[in-house]
């Protein structure tokens, strides 16, 4: 049966796929988790080196962030599209070339981002003019980041190109904006809400002088981490496969087919 978009839904799909896979979700962030803390070793040991060695260390440690990135979005497709079947390993596992595409995508935002840097610090006298275009900024950051967010979606899923990618994403957001919108309020005002709980609890039960309280501190940043991490990966999948099937007269529930 089909189905149109819609943020209930949506919710409703990245709730089950939570509960089904809780263990596998957890298994996999605390993998992302520990490449995570890989990451921060490598550039804080290359830190000293010269400027070549920076650049490359950099180049792997985009290699690593995209390899975590794109394994848990196939990961999470596949738990969604294979619900009733069984997968190997390998089928998680992004191609060299798609990884390739996601850095691709990573170096020109990061042109694009040191570009704009460059623009405001040139208009730094100009108060006024530098104001409006910090608010222009903003706006346009928000409307192209909700428009392209699927691009590495596309990347793992059709094994697109990095051009072809951000143009589908574009596509695929057509006509949803709003609700894309509505839905990116609700992630941001669960991971505020589950960070202001566990701050609360600290400052509750966990006395400000004790020497302890940094361990409490450190234990809970994982453990708010472990909560939002894969619940935002999974609604942000979620949505893409509910956007990608609501452009299509096919079946968006393998339960209804089978």
């Amino acid at each position: 049966m089909y189905h149109p978009f819609t943020i209930r839904e949506t919710i409703k799909k990245a709730w089950d796929v939570i509960k089904k896979n809780y263990i596998i979700l957890i298994v996999f962030t605390t993998i992302t988790f520990l490449g995570e803390i890989l990451k921060d070793n490598i550039s804080l040991y290359f830190s000293s080196e010269n400027y070549l060695t920076q650049v490359a260390v950099t180049q792997l440690i985009s290699l690593i962030a995209a390899y975590l990135t794109l394994s848990f979005y196939r990961l999470l497709l596949t738990l969604i599209d294979r619900e009733y079947y069984e997968f190997e390993f390998r089928d998680i596992i992004p191609s060299f070339k798609m990884v390739l595409n996601a850095v691709i995508i990573g170096i020109a935002l990061n042109v694009v981002i040191r570009t704009v840097i460059f623009i405001d610090f040139r208009l730094i006298k100009n108060v006024y003019l530098l104001q409006t275009l910090l608010v222009l900024e903003v706006v346009a950051a928000a409307y192209l980041g909700i428009r392209l967010i699927f691009c590495l979606c596309f990347i793992v899923d059709d094994d697109s190109g990095p051009v072809e990618s951000l143009v589908q994403s574009f596509k695929v957001t057509r006509g949803n904006f709003f609700k894309l919108l509505a839905m990116v309020l609700l992630v941001f005002v669960f991971v505020a809400l589950i960070l202001l709980i566990i701050n609360g609890i600290i400052t509750l039960f966990v006395d400000q002088y004790s020497p302890l309280q940094i361990y409490f501190i450190e234990f809970a940043a994982i453990f708010w981490f472990a909560i939002t991490f894969p619940a935002v990966q999974v609604i942000i999948i979620t949505t893409y496969r509910k956007l990608i099937y609501s452009h299509q007269d096919v079946d968006d529930d393998v339960s209804e087919t089978l």
